[in-house]
């Protein structure tokens, strides 16, 4: 039989016990429970509670040339033991992707999409063509399919021009945004959608001076560490000045050929800078192509659970700053 003593200790045991348990049960286990519908706010992405939102993950490469990730289980541990937050769903409209074969593109979207939904996280599908502009239809047709079927998920984040050429943001790239926005707004009125800016989604002050109206909108920069150095840094902060939102659905630590070396110090620069400014971003990329910017070796598993001998030096940088960002966002 317990004395009072023993009787009040198991007592405290037992509500130290449902403490903890209460506290876990409460607390967000994935950044969809913690943040749910993000909003544009100046140049702020923010969740529906009002929290300041910095998504980091991975990107998917090109989807008619290495596929074979865009399944179920890559997501799941991309998730699970990256940490993404985010995921981005490269969906090729050129060279047999979209345009010629869309319903094989759009399955393999589709599979990223139910994945990061069931995973709890946001995923960016991209539109992903040099010259959207010319693919205008395809991309009112995947768009409003995308709309109508995910719109009401919170997970959708929509990128619908990966990286215009040289060309006019007044005259071309703009009015292509306008066009995709409309179909969009249609069948979902508030996911963010990211418009990309001319010379590779680089000049974002040049958008910033004739911006979209509408809410909700964002607009992609990307960056090579080993080519962007601070010049571009210096027109992204005109953009931010001039009150755009930005979000780097594309980045690599590399050349902006995806080859050469790793360069450590100057990806560290980038995610500093955009550390100070909130801004989401995606590595690129989730692929076992022979080149530098590649995530993994030949023949990495197409299913995840990667071992460290499956993942290149670029890869292994991005992941470790991935667990960190993770530990930021959800306090694990």
């Amino acid at each position: 039989m317990l004395c009072n003593f023993g009787r009040t200790k198991l007592l405290l045991f037992f509500i130290f016990c449902f403490s903890l348990s209460s506290a876990f049960a409460d607390s967000p286990r994935t950044p969809i429970e913690k943040f749910g519908n993000l909003n544009v706010s100046g140049n702020y992405i923010i969740g529906e509670n009002g929290d300041t939102v910095q998504l980091a993950g991975m990107s998917l490469f090109w989807s008619q040339w290495i596929g074979k990730y865009y399944n179920k289980h890559c997501i799941e541990w991309l998730a699970s033991d990256w940490k993404c937050s985010v995921v981005r769903a490269a969906m090729a409209v050129n060279h047999h992707g979209y345009a010629s074969r869309p319903e094989k593109e759009l399955k393999k979207i589709e599979r990223v999409i139910d994945a990061c939904i069931e995973q709890g996280i946001y995923v960016i599908v991209d539109f992903h063509e040099h010259a959207a502009e010319n693919f205008l239809e395809e991309a009112k047709t995947f768009f409003s399919h995308i709309a109508r079927k995910y719109g009401s998920y919170p997970n959708i984040i929509y990128e619908i021009y990966n990286e215009p050429l040289k060309v006019s943001w007044k005259d071309t790239i703009k009015p292509y945004c306008e066009a995709v926005i409309a179909v969009i707004r249609e069948h979902d009125p508030d996911n963010i959608i990211i418009c990309g800016t001319s010379n590779w989604s680089q000049n974002v002050d040049e958008a910033s001076l004739d911006p979209i109206d509408g809410k909700n909108i964002a607009y992609t920069l990307h960056f090579y560490a080993g080519t962007h150095k601070e010049w571009l840094i210096e027109k992204a902060e005109v953009a931010i000045e001039n009150g755009l939102c930005l979000f780097v659905t594309e980045y690599g630590t590399t050349d902006a050929n995806g080859d050469g070396p790793v360069y450590a110090d100057e990806t560290r620069m980038w995610w500093d800078w955009m550390d100070k400014h909130h801004i989401s971003h995606c590595n690129w990329s989730v692929a076992d192509k022979e080149e530098s910017s590649a995530a993994l070796v030949k023949g990495a598993p197409i299913r995840g659970k990667w071992k460290e001998h499956h993942i290149k030096p670029s890869g292994k940088m991005v992941k470790e700053e991935l667990l960190r960002k993770h530990r930021e966002m959800i306090g694990e």
